[in-house]
């Protein structure tokens, strides 16, 4: 909340699997991840290896939607105004509908769904400049894995507010895609819930890169222990 306070840029991304995996085999992706100011661990796999890995001992994961009610209920508590980027219009509509009667002292400074494609520089010129116009402090960012990290990373000084991307909360919240019920989630098994929901949309994402984020951990995992000296 400082930084929205203060109007400074600052990067923040629940990162999953996916994100983690990309960021492994891809260059370009692991610099705009790497200049994140704050990623979070947004599923249990990723806890479990940053805790094997590296002792971090989290005991839990921060879930993109519970990240963003958690924030919008700060921001109705301290009056900072936020804004909705990304899905698609109807899924903004019952977003904000929701959040009109659950958070009622939320300052929602407006919300706009892009098309799903490369902007054109004017395109891309407009959507700024809305933003910018609308005076919101926080800007929530839900266009996907890698998508939304790229457009934070690009626009992060021409902002140069709080971005804040959360994948597929506003369909969460909007209620317009369902969650995995939570002993699914505690058991890093929401993947396959979603997999259930979406089979068309993510079997290839998920048959690709769960494989490589086992792969990479239990390469570093061998390596650490190889690594090690004896007792």
């Amino acid at each position: 909340m400082q930084a929205a306070h203060a109007g400074v840029p600052l990067l923040l991304a629940a990162t999953s699997v996916h994100g983690l995996t990309m960021a492994a085999t891809d260059s370009d992706f692991r610099t705009v991840l790497n200049s994140v100011d704050l990623v979070t661990p947004d599923g249990q796999p990723v806890r479990w290896a940053l805790n094997v890995l590296h002792g971090a001992g989290l005991q839990d994961r921060v879930y993109g939607p519970t990240l963003m009610r958690q924030v919008c209920e700060t921001a109705a508590t301290e009056g900072v105004s936020v804004y909705f980027y990304g899905s698609r219009p109807e899924v903004l509509e019952r977003l904000v509908d929701r959040l009109h009667v659950t958070l009622p002292g939320l300052r929602i400074a407006g919300y706009s769904s892009p098309p799903f494609r490369a902007l054109t520089p004017e395109e891309d010129a407009a959507e700024v400049a809305r933003i910018k116009a609308s005076g919101a402090q926080i800007v929530f960012v839900g266009l996907g894995c890698p998508r939304q990290e790229r457009w934070a990373y690009d626009h992060r000084s021409l902002l140069a507010r709080p971005l804040v991307c959360v994948g597929a909360a506003f369909d969460f919240h909007a209620g317009t895609l369902r969650q995995a019920p939570a002993w699914m989630q505690a058991r890093g098994l929401e993947w396959f819930f979603r997999l259930l929901m979406e089979p068309r949309r993510l079997w290839r994402r998920y048959a690709k890169h769960i494989p490589i984020f086992v792969i990479l951990v239990s390469r570093q995992y061998l390596t650490q222990r190889l690594s090690w000296p004896p007792p």
